[in-house]
């Protein structure tokens, strides 16, 4: 796996005020866990460009006053409104000791299945695993090419020298569904609703049948009266 080296200052002050002073400046304020010691520091917001805003995962080296910390990126906060990184948690590790990552699924090959005009689902992007860091690859590489409509990987069909998966066993990562399937779920989904449509203005006619009846009998007893008083008079 790739690693990206980045520079950190360390911070003084870890109030509030002195984090909006940071963002301000367009620095995140961070944390780095899991050393000798909890760290806090600061970095640029543009570095994360490259380390957050794609697909792949890296390793880190960040240098923070001049010390090298190994670490991954364990957890990010974004503003609700700007969708900007307001906030960052590294894990620090060392080289032989076993992290636990999210590695990036890559799908390669044309599917006989998608030729015949099957659909490919992919159920999971990334795979929970644990190894060491020398280890790791970039990404899970999964060829679809030889796969069939009807066919299905789960995480007990992926090996990898090195690594343990630790998502269940028989969870589906992708597999290629025939075309039909997918149409036939629109469909039953679309017939319920015309069903249910039907269901409301079925209950909602007898009412307007019965308001416009009443409306009649009204309207009819009012000539009757009026023949009555005619005839007593």
């Amino acid at each position: 796996m790739k690693t990206i080296e980045l520079k950190g200052t360390k911070r003084k002050d870890t109030g509030k005020k002195h984090s909006r002073k940071l963002r301000m400046e367009e620095k995140v304020p961070c944390v780095m866990y899991g050393g000798k010691e909890t760290i806090h520091f600061s970095m640029p917001e543009l570095n994360f460009k490259d380390i957050v805003y794609t697909p792949n995962v890296y390793f880190l080296k960040i240098d923070i006053g001049g010390d090298i910390h190994n670490a991954v990126i364990r957890d990010l906060q974004f503003h609700p409104v700007t969708d900007k990184i307001i906030h960052a948690d590294f894990k620090e590790f060392d080289l032989d000791q076993l992290v636990i990552i999210n590695i990036p699924v890559r799908i390669v090959g044309e599917s006989v299945g998608l030729k015949a005009g099957g659909r490919l689902r992919i159920r999971r992007r990334h795979l929970k695993v644990r190894g060491l860091a020398k280890d790791f690859p970039e990404f899970i590489e999964i060829d679809i090419t030889e796969f069939d409509i009807g066919h299905t990987i789960r995480i007990e069909d992926i090996e990898f020298e090195g690594l343990e998966f630790l998502d269940s066993s028989g969870a589906m990562i992708i597999s290629i569904v025939s075309a039909r399937i997918v149409s036939k779920a629109m469909l039953t989904a679309i017939e319920d609703i015309e069903a249910k449509k039907a269901e409301l203005v079925a209950e909602a006619k007898p009412a307007e049948g019965e308001a416009a009846a009443e409306g009649a009998e009204a309207v009819e007893e009012k000539p009757e009266e009026d023949r009555k008083e005619e005839k007593s008079e």
